[in-house]
């Protein structure tokens, strides 16, 4: 698969895929947190570098390089257990648990071009289904997938080849957002145009092989409008904005 990055324009976008965490909600800090906490009761000694380095990869993915970089014996089984119960625990009441700001016109927007929308996210499904319920957001989405759910995570192109067969869309006709390195990677391995998120709540990504990079979802308006997305006919949708 080329990593190169496309023709903007080559042909109408039919569907748009979004990962989760850092584009649709602000999470990533407080995975960050948790994280930290959870690196430290099993006293493996990540720096911030090598951290940020594991965004938008799987937790079992994650924990395996930490276990193995820091020559540490607990059994991947054990550590992925109480992990994931602190994570659910904590995002299931977290107060902070909110949309990305102005993400929410924008997904009005492609439903009244009922464009068919995608969650493709390395977190696991139980923790989707939450934030999805939580933020209010899963009205929006016809597929949820997780890194879970496919043979290879990100910087993979599995979860997105396999998001665009659910969508019943071509690779190249889909359009990624994304926030991390790992993430942008695999949508350019899938064949697919990608939007860089620029989160900062996300650490020190590189997105250079994005087709575009954004701060906020105010800057797709420009971007939108030199692509065809969703050649249909728009139909109205009374959603809060």
């Amino acid at each position: 698969m080329t990593l190169q990055k496309q023709d903007w324009q080559e042909m109408p976008v039919e569907a748009v895929i979004f990962d989760m965490d850092g584009v649709l909600v602000n999470s990533e800090p407080i995975y960050f947190e948790i994280e930290r906490s959870s690196f430290a009761h099993f006293g493996a000694p990540v720096t911030e570098e090598e951290h940020h380095g594991y965004v938008g990869v799987t937790l079992k993915s994650m924990w395996r390089q930490v276990l193995g970089k820091h020559k540490l014996s607990f059994p991947l089984e054990e550590v992925l257990i109480y992990h994931q119960n602190n994570v659910l625990d904590i995002m299931a009441a977290h107060p902070e648990l909110q949309p990305i700001p102005h993400v929410i016109p924008w997904l009005n927007w492609l439903h009244s071009r009922q464009v068919p929308l995608a969650v493709a996210s390395s977190s696991p499904p139980s923790l989707i289904r939450i934030i999805m319920e939580r933020t209010g957001l899963g009205t929006y989405f016809t597929v949820r997938l997780s890194g879970e759910e496919v043979e290879s995570g990100k910087p993979a192109p599995d979860i997105f080849l396999h998001a665009a067969k659910l969508l019943g869309a071509e690779p190249s006709s889909c359009l990624v957002i994304e926030d991390s390195r790992n993430g942008v990677k695999a949508a350019k391995s899938a064949g697919m145009r990608c939007i860089g998120y620029l989160n900062p709540g996300s650490g020190r990504q590189d997105l250079s092989l994005a087709d575009h990079v954004i701060t906020s979802y105010l800057d797709i308006d420009p971007i939108r409008d030199s692509l065809s997305i969703g050649r249909r006919s728009p139909v109205p949708l009374d959603l809060q904005r």
